[in-house]
């Protein structure tokens, strides 16, 4: 079964440590809820010099190209900042769904009844 890529955004700190721990275990959530999960707060910083202006520039684009390629967008956190409104904009007008950690665990949840009881 192909899992449809979730681009995860969220209100990131300064610190790259809180960041990456953040991210991981965002991304797990939504990997057990069906999805590819797709974080560049993750991986950029790993080979992206954001201090250089055209790196960060280009960390930005490439953040970008890969939200453009997904099929919904996951807000994880409990704040929005400009990063996070920046990313619920951009998938709003690519008629990206966007929708939080919390709705996609729902979802996931739907459909599948607790104990073997069924609803009519």
């Amino acid at each position: 079964m192909k899992r449809p890529l979730a681009y995860i955004t969220a209100p990131w700190s300064k610190n790259p440590y809180e960041n990456a721990e953040n991210a991981a275990s965002y991304c797990r959530q939504v990997y057990d809820a069906g999805y590819s999960p797709v974080c560049p707060v993750l991986f950029l910083p790993l080979f992206l010099k954001d201090e250089i202006p055209q790196e960060h520039k280009d960390g930005i684009d490439m953040a970008r190209d890969y939200l453009r390629r997904s099929h919904v967008l996951v807000v994880c956190g409990h704040a929005t900042d400009e990063t996070v409104k920046n990313d619920i904009a951009i998938a709003e007008r690519l008629r990206i769904t966007a929708t939080t950690l919390d709705g996609i665990l729902t979802v996931k949840g739907q459909g599948r009844e607790k104990g073997g009881a069924h609803h009519a």
